[in-house]
């Protein structure tokens, strides 16, 4: 295969990831994500200043969660842009690892523009947070990977930064609300304290069933193909490859369009002109390096094989 056509290929590849899928779901979390937003914006015209709120998305890896709240803060970010407003109204980081007070306001201020290069007492930290919140207008703070503000340090130092997140939404001066998005374990976070989950709106993405989910998973692949020029087997389309479909992918959304697309990719390195379900057998079998005996596109008992144990021992490679 030549350069130009290995190029060609990861044109295409690059065009399918880019792709947005916009579902039920994600229509839910949008909803709220608007109600919440021309809320704070009405307040801010007429001069109130109210207690802002939080949404939680809770889902597992793979679910998709991050894609959505990513979306939305492009497009609210396109949005400003067109206005030719300059204030950021959706700010989105990564929760540091380890999640201390300090160290969760020192990546909050980067993420606002502020680099602090002198070491400062956690409440100046926050303070400037405060500040440059309000200076940059931000409404939203985005804490991707949230369920790490509780997976380490002691009650104390948990209970510190679940007070910081309260009073930065009940500041008297720019509340500001925050976009958690996490995997189940967020939910520890949001019980540890019952002012703050009095305050969030949560949404969880369940995982998908294959017969009741069935539809939506064969429309995945239809539509993919479509957008790679490719003809789907007619064979994509029956229970069984939906069930060891959703299966291989833990059930989860966004590693089924992963699948998929990783399948396309196998195709198209093939010069194939058809996607059949030999491709989803040498995609999972190169994501995971498994042997066929472990492979849920060939055994017949596949719902034996725990794929998340296969991913995640792939993601640790």
């Amino acid at each position: 295969m030549t350069r130009k056509e290995l190029h060609q290929i990861s044109e295409t590849i690059a065009k399918l990831r880019a792709h947005f899928v916009s579902t039920e779901r994600y229509t839910t979390i949008e909803e709220q994500f608007h109600l919440l937003l021309q809320k704070r914006r009405a307040d801010i015209k007429a001069g109130r200043t109210t207690e802002a709120r939080c949404i939680a998305l809770i889902g597992g890896s793979g679910s998709g969660k991050t894609t959505a709240i990513e979306r939305l803060c492009r497009l609210n970010a396109q949005s400003r842009k067109r206005s030719k407003t300059n204030t950021h109204e959706v700010v989105s980081l990564r929760v540091p690892s380890p999640a201390t007070l300090k160290f969760v306001g020192q990546t909050i201020l980067r993420s606002l523009g502020y680099d602090l290069r002198t070491d400062r007492q956690a409440w100046y930290i926050w303070d400037l947070v405060r500040f440059h919140a309000r200076e940059r207008g931000v409404l939203f703070l985005h804490l991707d990977e949230a369920q790490d503000l509780s997976a380490r340090g002691t009650e104390r130092e948990r209970q510190a930064v679940v007070n910081m997140l309260k009073s930065l939404m009940q500041d008297p001066a720019w509340p500001v609300g925050f976009i958690l998005s996490g995997t189940h374990e967020l939910k520890g976070i949001l019980n540890f304290d019952a002012q703050l989950g009095r305050r969030v709106y949560p949404i969880q993405l369940e995982p998908l069933d294959a017969l009741n989910d069935g539809d939506d998973v064969r429309g995945l692949v239809q539509a993919y193909c479509r957008k790679s020029v490719l003809a789907a087997a007619d064979t994509l389309s029956s229970a069984d490859f939906t069930a060891r479909l959703a299966h291989a992918a833990a059930n989860e959304f966004g590693l089924v369009i992963e699948l998929i697309i990783a399948a396309i990719e196998e195709a198209l390195i093939a010069k194939q002109t058809q996607l059949t379900p030999r491709m989803f057998v040498d995609a999972f079998r190169r994501r995971s390096g498994c042997i066929d005996g472990l492979n849920p596109f060939l055994i017949e008992d596949f719902e034996r094989i725990d794929p998340r144990a296969i991913l995640s021992r792939l993601e640790v490679l």
